[in-house]
């Protein structure tokens, strides 16, 4: 990945990379996906699966697992603490950058994605198994979650209003401008009022992936396309946001570990907070 020019070119494997390491014991190949019955129909040979609603969030309060339910799902996942772990999935990767994401708040950071996810690798003749592995449980040991490096809650959305610093929209133009509560295709509802955060910029998360196959565009492009077109710099302390935090992980992905920005925060509150929220500043 040197060649695109990533500040950080070890957070991207390439579908070969993954194909000589299916049996390493030190790497553990996962796939999160949106539709989650895409796995069953077949995944790379000897991946898990972790469910973005299923396994991550918890079953209760608005919010993600705490260290416990972590540390349990790790276990039983065969990961451990000097685990590489390698995820990819549907829709250019997005949901597994969203994995990647919840498991950095716990610290674990010896990750990388698979550049394209399911498409390029199915576009490339790859095998594919139905077949669930049989892991071993391991022992893991996870630190509290830790929020406040790159997750964003309302309350600091509107302390970066106030002074203000840079907010990135990634949805569709059309729920940026307020005409959709949701992507096109999607159930409209989810909020109360639409439109955008006021200030945010717009730069919708697909647009930093190639379309033909799911992989990140090159640093040249990707830099056009938030330096040049919007004037983002990477000495921002920035905030990304969609609908529920899943899109905005894909910038946030993008922004901190490809073009190597220090202070990228994503919001996962998103527009299903915010747009539902009394007396907050919105723009249409």
């Amino acid at each position: 990945m040197s060649s695109k020019g990533y500040v950080y070119p070890d957070k991207l494997v390439s579908t070969q990379w993954v194909a000589d390491h299916l049996n390493d014991p030190k790497v553990r190949i996962v796939e999160s996906n949106e539709d989650i019955m895409l796995y069953p129909r077949g995944h790379v040979p000897g991946a898990v699966q972790i469910d973005w609603i299923g396994d991550l969030n918890d079953p209760i309060t608005r919010d993600y697992l705490n260290r416990e339910q972590f540390e349990h799902l790790m276990a039983h996942n065969g990961i451990a603490n000097d685990t590489f772990v390698v995820f990819y999935g549907d829709k250019s990767n997005w949901w597994a950058c969203y994995a990647l994401w919840i498991f950095e708040l716990f610290g674990h950071t010896s990750t990388a994605v698979m550049d394209g996810g399911r498409l390029k690798w199915e576009k490339e003749g790859r095998p594919l198994s139905k077949d669930v592995p049989a892991v071993p449980i391991t022992e893991y040991h996870a630190p509290d979650r830790t929020d406040y490096k790159i997750r964003a809650f309302r309350d600091d959305v509107l302390k970066h209003i106030q002074v203000g610093l840079p907010l990135v929209d990634v949805r569709s133009p059309g729920e940026y401008s307020g005409q959709l509560f949701h992507m096109e295709g999607y159930p409209q509802e989810g909020s109360l009022r639409t439109g955008h955060i006021r200030g945010a910029v717009s730069v919708p998360w697909a647009r930093a992936a190639n379309p033909e196959d799911g992989t990140f565009k090159t640093a040249e492009q990707l830099r056009q396309l938030y330096e040049q077109e919007q004037g983002l710099k990477s000495s921002d302390s920035i905030i990304a946001y969609c609908r529920i935090g899943e899109r905005s992980s894909h910038t946030w992905f993008v922004l901190k570990y490809l073009l190597g920005y220090p202070n990228v925060r994503n919001y996962d509150g998103s527009w299903t907070e915010w747009g539902n929220l009394v007396g907050v500043p919105i723009e249409r």
